[in-house]
C-alpha cells in the first residue's frame, strides 16, 4: 500500500514492531469473557451492545491500550469519539495510566472537536481561512435576527430561534441551502430556506461556522475532495465511537466516510476503511428530539455487512431485582435486539411503590423516606429524585425547603430561577409596585414589542431630567427627547396594557387570574406556543406550574402547600383569597434558597430523566408515573415516541444501585386544575412480585378527598374551553383556554358605571377626574380618565373604584 508523504508514522506496524506497556494478562485482568472478546477483536467492524452498567468505559480504555501495547498501533492513528469533553478527558487519562504519555498523541474528542481539527488543516480548499470563527448560540441568534430583518420577515411569524432550529435540522441531515429549498414542503419552509441561504452567505463573509456546520462541512469536504478523504482514512486506522445510539445522520456519515470500505482510491488501488468499533445500547436511545437516529445502531450490521457484534449483559451496578424490572419494561419495545441484564450481586431490596393523593403528598412521601433512610445511617447525597419534566421539580423544592432538606437541581435551575418564571413574576411585581424599575425594565420588551435600547434610554433621560420614576416617565413618553414615533406607539400600548392589569390588582382580583391575564394580554404564552423549540414547550409547562402555585394560594392562602402553617380563626372555613402582594411575598420566601448548599453529604439530587443518563445513585425515586406525565402527553399517540419514553423509563430504573422507589399521584394540578391521570403503563409492565406497595390507589379514594377536589372544582371549575380529556386524562392547554379560564375564575363584578366622555368621576386613590374616552362594553369597558396632576389613567371599569359624580 502506498503511503502519503508525511504520514508514514501512522502506517500499520510490521509484525516485528516492538511492544511496550502492560502485559496482555494485565490488560485483560478483571474482564468477563464478552469484554475480553471486544478488547482483543481484530479486523471487521464491531458493534458492542453494552447494557446499562456493563462496564463499557472499561472496555473502551482497555481496547485502546491493547491496540497500542499489543498490536503496535501508533497512538496518532487512533480516533476515539465521545459525546462530552469531560468523557473524552477521562478516557484519555485512564488510557495514559495504562500505557503512559504516548496516549497524549491520540485523538480522543467529541465529534465537533475532531471536525474542528480537520477543518483547521483542510478548510482552505473550500475558500475559508484556517483561523475561522465558531459562532456560539448567541452569535447565531444575533446573525439570524439580522437575516430575518434584511428579508423583511414578520418577527412574530418568523422568530429567529425558530428559523435557527429548522436550519439546524437541515444541517444535521446534511442538506445545504439548495437542498433545503428543493425539499421545502410549503411556503413557510421556502421562506426558511431563503433565510438559511442568506445566513450561510453571511457566515462565509465572516469566515465563520456555527456549531452544526462543523460536522456538515467536514462531511462535504471529505466527499468533495477524495484526496483529502484518503489522507484522513490513512491517518486514522482505528476508530472507536462511544454512545453510538445517540449519533445523528451527519455524525453517522462522518464515521462512514472514515471507515466504510470504498472500491478505489485516486490511483485505482483499494483502500480499506479504518478498523471500527462502536459501543452503545439502543435501549438507552433517548435523544431523538436532538436529532439522534436510533436506526444508526439498529442497522449497523446492514450498513457494514461484514460486521460482528458482542453483547455485554452482565451489570456491575444494580441488584437483580432492579435489573429484572428494567428488562421486563424494555421488552415491550418492538424490533429491538434481545438483551437480558443480569448481576451476581443478589436480588437485593424489593422496589417500593407509593400511590399519592396528589403531587404534594407524593413529595411528602419522598421527603419522609429520605429522612428515614438518613436516620438509618444513609447519606442524603446517595439519593436522587427523577422526574419527566423540569416543572415537576417545584413541589419537591418547596417540600424540601419547608423540611430543611438541602438539595441541588442538576442539569437545570431551581424552579423560581427559571427565565420564564422570573419573567412572569416580574410582570406581577411591576403591577403590584410600578416603581419597581428592575422588574419593569425586565418586561418592557419581553416578549419583544419593539421597545429597544434607544427608546429605553430616552425614557430614562426623561425620568432623570424630571426627577420622576421610570414608570411615570413611560406614562409621559410623549415628552421623551428623541423618541421615535414607532417607539412611542409601542410604549403607549404597553402602558395601556399595564394600566388595565393594574385595575385588576386595585380591584382585589385573585393572584391566579391576574397571572393568567398577564400571560394572555402580554402575548408571552402565545409566543412560546408558536415556537418549534422543544425548550419552549418545557417553558409552557413551567408557566403552567406557576399558575398552579397561584391557584393553590388563591384557593386557600393560609393553607397553600408553599405556606408555613398558620392558625385560622375559629369558624373561618373559607379563608379569603390573599392579595397579589401576599402571593409575591410567599413566593419570595419560598424562592429564597441562599441557605441551600450546592454540595456536601447532606444534599439530595433533583434532575430530569434525560439529565440522569450516564449517572448512578444508591437510591433512586422515580416519580410522576402517570400516563400523560410519564409517558408525556405529547407522546401518547405515536408508537415511536412512546417507545422512546419507555427507553427513558429503562434509563431511570437502571440508574439505581440498591434501592428503587416508584410513585404516582391520583390527582395532579395542571394550570391549577385537578387532573385525574391513570397509572403509567410502565407500572403495569413491571413484575408485580418485585414491588412492595406502601400505599395503593383504593386507600386514598375517601369521600373527603373526592369532596375536597369536587368543592374546589365547584368553586373554580376545571378550565372551561379546554379540549376534551385525552385517553390519559389530561387536556391540551392553549391561550384560548387560558382566556376562558380567566373569565370563569375572575371576581363577579358589581354594577359597572355607565360613563361617557366629559363625565366627572371620583377615584378612591387618584381623586377627581374627567372621562376622556370609553371603549368596550359591559365587563370589558375601559375608560381613559384624566386625573389632573396624576395624569391620564386607563382603567378597567369592572375593577376600578370609580364613582360618577
Amino acid at each position: 500500500m502506498s503511503i502519503i508523504p508525511g504520514l508514514e508514522a501512522f502506517a500499520a506496524p510490521t509484525p516485528s514492531a516492538p511492544r511496550r506497556g502492560p502485559s496482555p494478562e494485565e490488560l485483560l485482568d478483571g474482564l468477563n469473557e464478552p469484554q475480553r472478546a471486544a478488547v482483543v477483536h481484530e479486523g471487521a467492524p464491531l458493534l458492542v451492545v453494552a447494557g446499562a452498567g456493563s462496564g463499557k468505559t472499561r472496555v473502551l480504555t482497555r481496547r485502546i491500550a491493547w491496540l497500542i501495547s499489543q498490536r503496535g498501533a501508533h497512538p496518532g492513528s487512533i480516533l476515539a469519539i465521545t459525546f462530552t469533553n469531560k468523557a473524552a478527558a477521562e478516557m484519555k487519562e485512564r488510557v495514559a495510566e495504562l500505557v503512559g504519555g504516548r496516549a497524549k498523541i491520540m485523538w480522543v474528542s467529541t465529534f465537533h472537536s475532531a471536525c474542528v481539527r480537520i477543518l483547521r488543516k483542510e478548510v482552505d480548499k473550500l475558500g475559508y481561512k484556517s483561523n475561522f470563527t465558531i459562532y456560539d448560540a448567541q452569535d447565531q441568534k444575533r446573525l439570524m435576527t439580522l437575516v430575518c430583518h434584511d428579508l423583511d420577515l414578520d418577527p412574530k411569524r418568523y422568530q429567529p430561534q425558530q428559523v435557527l432550529n429548522w436550519v439546524s435540522d437541515q444541517k444535521n441531515e446534511l442538506r445545504d441551502p439548495d437542498d433545503a429549498a428543493k425539499d421545502a414542503k410549503n411556503g413557510v419552509e421556502e421562506t426558511y430556506a431563503k433565510a438559511y441561504s442568506l445566513y450561510q452567505r453571511r457566515l462565509a463573509q465572516a469566515n465563520a461556522f456555527d456549531f452544526d456546520d462543523l460536522i456538515m462541512v467536514t462531511v462535504h469536504l471529505l466527499r468533495e475532495f477524495p484526496e483529502v478523504r484518503e489522507t484522513w482514512r490513512r491517518r486514522f486506522r482505528h476508530v472507536l465511537v462511544d454512545e453510538y445510539q445517540d449519533t445523528n445522520h451527519a455524525q453517522y456519515a462522518l464515521v462512514a466516510e472514515l471507515c466504510a470500505d470504498n472500491p478505489e482510491n485516486l490511483d485505482g488501488e483499494r483502500v480499506p476503511g479504518a478498523e471500527l468499533m462502536v459501543v452503545g445500547d439502543a435501549d438507552q436511545s433517548i435523544y431523538a428530539f436532538r436529532g439522534a437516529n436510533i436506526r444508526n445502531i439498529l442497522d449497523f450490521e446492514q450498513d457494514f455487512p461484514n460486521a460482528g457484534s458482542i453483547l455485554l449483559e452482565q451489570n456491575y451496578r444494580s441488584t437483580q431485582t432492579i435489573l429484572s424490572a428494567a428488562n421486563t419494561v424494555i421488552d415491550n419495545n418492538k424490533g429491538r435486539k434481545p438483551k437480558r441484564l443480569w448481576s451476581d450481586a443478589g436480588d437485593g431490596e424489593k422496589i417500593v411503590g407509593y400511590v399519592a393523593d396528589d403531587e404534594h403528598d407524593e413529595a411528602r412521601f419522598v421527603s419522609d423516606e429520605i429522612d428515614r433512610l438518613v436516620d438509618g445511617g444513609g447519606l442524603a447525597s446517595e439519593v436522587a429524585v427523577f422526574y419527566r419534566t423540569n416543572a415537576q421539580s417545584r413541589v419537591f423544592e418547596e417540600i424540601f425547603i419547608r423540611t430543611g432538606q438541602p438539595y441541588k437541581v442538576v442539569g437545570g435551575v431551581r424552579f423560581y430561577e427559571r427565565r420564564e418564571v422570573r419573567d412572569a413574576l416580574a410582570y406581577l411585581r411591576a403591577l403590584a409596585n410600578p416603581d419597581d424599575q428592575v422588574s419593569l425594565r425586565r418586561i418592557i420588551n419581553t416578549p419583544k414589542r419593539g421597545i429597544g435600547d434607544r427608546a429605553i434610554a430616552a425614557i430614562n433621560l426623561l425620568a432623570e431630567r424630571e426627577s420622576i420614576t421610570f414608570w411615570t416617565a413611560l406614562t409621559r413618553a410623549s415628552e421623551a427627547p428623541g423618541l421615535a414615533t414607532r417607539s412611542f406607539t409601542q410604549i403607549k400600548a404597553f402602558v395601556d396594557m399595564m394600566e388595565e392589569l393594574q385595575s385588576m390588582v386595585a380591584g382585589g382580583e385573585r393572584a391566579d387570574v391576574i397571572l393568567e391575564s398577564v400571560l394572555d394580554r402580554s402575548g408571552y404564552l402565545a409566543e412560546l406556543e408558536s415556537s418549534e423549540d422543544p425548550q419552549d414547550a418545557s417553558r409552557v409547562d413551567n408557566l403552567a406550574e406557576l399558575v398552579a402555585v397561584a391557584r393553590e394560594f388563591a384557593d386557600n392562602p393560609l393553607a397553600a402547600p408553599s405556606a408555613d402553617p398558620l392558625d385560622e380563626e375559629d369558624g373561618d372555613t373559607e379563608p379569603p383569597a390573599g392579595t397579589l402582594d401576599d402571593f409575591l411575598e410567599r413566593v419570595a420566601l419560598v424562592a429564597d434558597s441562599d441557605q441551600i448548599p450546592e454540595d456536601g453529604d447532606g444534599v439530595v439530587t433533583l434532575m430530569t430523566l434525560h439529565t440522569a443518563k450516564g449517572l448512578e445513585f444508591p437510591v433512586v425515586f422515580l416519580t410522576g408515573l402517570e400516563d400523560g406525565v410519564f409517558p408525556h402527553s405529547r407522546t401518547l399517540g405515536d408508537t415511536q415516541e412512546l417507545e422512546e419514553e419507555r427507553r427513558l423509563a429503562y434509563v431511570g430504573i437502571t440508574r439505581a444501585r440498591e434501592r428503587l422507589y416508584i410513585s404516582r399521584a391520583v390527582v395532579r394540578s395542571a394550570w391549577g386544575a385537578p387532573m385525574h391521570n391513570p397509572a403509567s403503563r410502565f407500572i403495569d409492565e413491571l413484575p408485580v412480585d418485585l414491588i412492595d406497595w406502601k400505599r395503593t390507589a383504593p386507600e386514598q379514594t375517601s369521600w373527603n378527598r373526592q369532596s375536597q377536589w369536587g368543592d374546589r372544582a365547584e368553586r373554580g371549575g376545571a378550565f372551561a374551553g379546554f379540549n376534551a380529556p385525552t385517553a390519559a386524562g389530561r387536556r391540551a392547554f392553549s391561550s384560548a383556554a387560558l382566556k376562558a379560564d380567566t373569565a370563569k375564575r375572575a371576581k363577579t363584578s358589581g354594577e359597572i358605571p355607565s360613563l361617557e366622555p366629559g363625565d366627572r368621576v371620583t377615584h378612591q386613590i387618584f381623586g377627581l377626574g374627567t372621562v376622556v374616552t370609553v371603549e368596550g362594553v359591559a365587563e370589558k369597558s375601559v375608560a381613559s380618565i384624566d386625573f389632573g396632576s396624576e395624569g391620564v389613567k386607563r382603567l378597567l371599569l369592572r375593577y376600578a373604584p370609580v364613582e360618577k359624580l
